[in-house]
Order: structure tokens, then sequence, then C-alpha cells
């Protein structure tokens, strides 16, 4: 599954649905939407389902006939043929309900691994009377410095339920009084990665998307025990805090992952706009240091963590009637409404 440079026509996968019907399986080319049910040789069992999930966990067999397909326009072609009705599961993009692109099993967070991000963070979080800012900034950048040289990312684990899709509503819980937001590229597993080198991790990552980590700052840190740390349960995994998506861009396509624009808009003004770059931990560290501990499975989410200009930074958080659209270089767009959650 070498990430090589591709001359097959850039396609996505996407979860997609039409009114209240069952959400399928597409392929998205320019603005149409192949629906991968209909394509012989990638269905299930009969009578079975098709999810995204399904594909990758076959993606070394898969990706040929999806190259094939977008070859071909979504029609007939020499590694798939669409047999189904509807002018062969063909749909166009914009009459679609775009759901969370995949479903995973595991997701697994990079926290603290922007540079400009970490010292920002370190900064607000002083307390007032504290150390000077100077200090804090020249403290915080030696930190990462030993953190990049003895290669010890900092990665935790979300959960799935707290997936959304790229243009539903984040909902506020009432207990949540100070929501932020944290946009971040996503590397998603194809084939299984267990106790793999850097040097071979982006071979087992198939595609990337677009993940926006909510978090509720009041709670990261459990002041009534501060000597355990974080609390990420409550911080990051409330329902509709991981607005995932649009689409999963295969990495053929994406090219660079540590040189992609990271921007998001809130209610149109940009507060993160940063590259890759700003990374301390590449994709492939990051993936390479999961699987030394967790077997990752297709589907599953590796966050590489969110660059400078959240909430904190700005003294600006989140408040129901905001809207955030996030961007990142070849993947599309994500635009949430945040609402209150109704008690």
């Amino acid at each position: 599954m070498a990430n090589e440079p591709s001359r097959a026509r850039p396609f996505a996968l996407g979860t997609f649905s039409v009114g209240s019907d069952a959400p399928f399986p597409g392929l998205v080319t320019d603005e149409e939407v192949l629906d991968l049910r209909t394509v012989s040789g990638l269905r299930g069992s009969p009578g079975g389902s098709l999810s995204t999930r399904d594909l990758l966990e076959r993606w070394a067999e898969v990706l040929p006939v999806l190259r094939g397909l977008a070859a071909s326009g979504g029609g007939s072609g020499s590694n798939g043929r669409s047999d189904g009705g509807g002018g062969g599961g063909r749909h166009r993009l914009a009459d679609l309900r775009v759901h969370a692109p995949v479903r995973p099993r595991q997701i697994l967070q990079s926290g603290a691994n922007y540079r400009t991000h970490v010292v920002d963070l370190a900064v607000a979080h002083e307390p007032e009377g504290g150390r000077p800012a100077e200090q804090v900034r020249a403290e915080t950048a030696a930190m990462m410095d030993k953190r990049a040289a003895e290669d010890q990312p900092y990665v935790f684990i979300g959960l799935p339920s707290s997936v959304t899709g790229p243009h539903d509503d984040v909902v506020i819980p009432g207990w949540c009084t100070r929501p932020d937001w944290e946009l971040e590229l996503a590397a998603v597993i194809g084939e299984p990665a267990f106790r793999v080198s850097p040097e071979r991790a982006l071979e087992h990552v198939a595609a990337y998307t677009i993940a926006n980590d909510v978090t509720a700052r009041e709670l990261v840190f459990r002041r009534d025990m501060p000597e355990i740390g974080a609390d990420w349960l409550r911080a990051k995994n409330a329902p509709t805090f991981t607005p995932l998506g649009p689409h999963l861009v295969p990495a053929e396509f994406v090219g660079d992952p540590g040189d992609l624009r990271v921007t998001l808009r809130l209610n149109g003004r940009v507060m993160q706009d940063e590259s890759t770059k700003d990374m301390i931990f590449d994709v492939a560290r990051l993936v390479s240091y999961v699987s030394q501990t967790v077997e990752l499975l297709p589907g599953d989410l590796v966050l590489t963590g969110s660059p400078a200009g959240n909430g904190m930074h700005w003294g600006r958080l989140l408040r129901a009637g905001d809207v955030m659209e996030g961007t990142i270089t070849g993947l599309g767009t994500q635009r949430n409404a945040c609402v209150a959650e109704e008690v």
C-alpha cells in the first residue's frame, strides 16, 4: 500500500444517504457520487450491508477497482461494473446527506504536537502572577525539543461515539462552559499495523480526512486530582465532539501529509491557519509509535494534533450560534454549527 504519486483520476470515499434511507458508501468524483453497493465485486454477503470500513478491510483488493471506476466516470470499467438501478446508482453530491465517512473501532489522538500551539497553550494556562510569558515560552520549547529527541509523542484514546458528520451540529452540553475547537489532520488506517517502523508506517495509511477535536477546556485538568493529570474522557468525548470528514481521500492523492494547510474559520474569521510542517512528530512517527502498543485496524483513526489558533489563544471560546468551517489542503471542507444541549 505504498503511497506513491498516482496518475489515476482523483477520487474520494464517503458515506451518504438519500432522505431517510440507510447510509451507503460512495465513490466521489467531481460533484457526483456512485453508490458502491451497486458495483459487482464490492458487495458483501448477499443481502448484507456495505460500509467504507468494509472497503478498508479489503483495501489492497478494492483500491484498483475504485481507480477503474473513477477512470470510467463511475460507469462500466475494466475493474468494476455498475449494475444497480437508479442510473447505475449515481447521485449528485448536492442531493445527498453527507455522514461521517467512516465509523472507526479506535481513535488515537496526538496531544501537544504543534510547536506554536503548545507554546500558546502553556502561556494561556499559566496562572495569573505566575512565570513571565517569555520564560514559559523558553521552557516549553526546551520540553518539546527533548520530546522530539527522545521520540516520545503524547497520545491518548478517543471514543468512536463522539464522531459526527462534517455538516452536523456540534451540541454543547449543559455542563460544558469552555468549549474549544481543534482542527486536525486524521490518518485512516487500511492495512493492520502492529509494531511497524516509521519507515514502513505510511504503507498502512489508506487515506486522510479532517477531524475537529472539540474540547471542554475546563475539564482537561482535574482540579480535585491534579496528580493524575488530564481527564480526556469528559474533556474530549461528548457526543458530536468529533466532526469527521467530509470524505476519505486516498493517500496517493494527498501528496506530502507533512506539507498541508490546516485552516479553521469561526463565523467567517480565520482562527487557525498553519502548515502541518509545524508538527513535532509527523504522521509516520505517530502511526509507528501508536502501533508499538496498539494493533491498528482498518478504519481506525490517528489524529495528528491541532495547530495554533485555538479559542484559548484568542480568548474566545465556542458558544451556541457559532459556525466552524474547517479545511485542509485537498481534503475538502466541513461546516458545523454549534447548538446548546436541550435540557
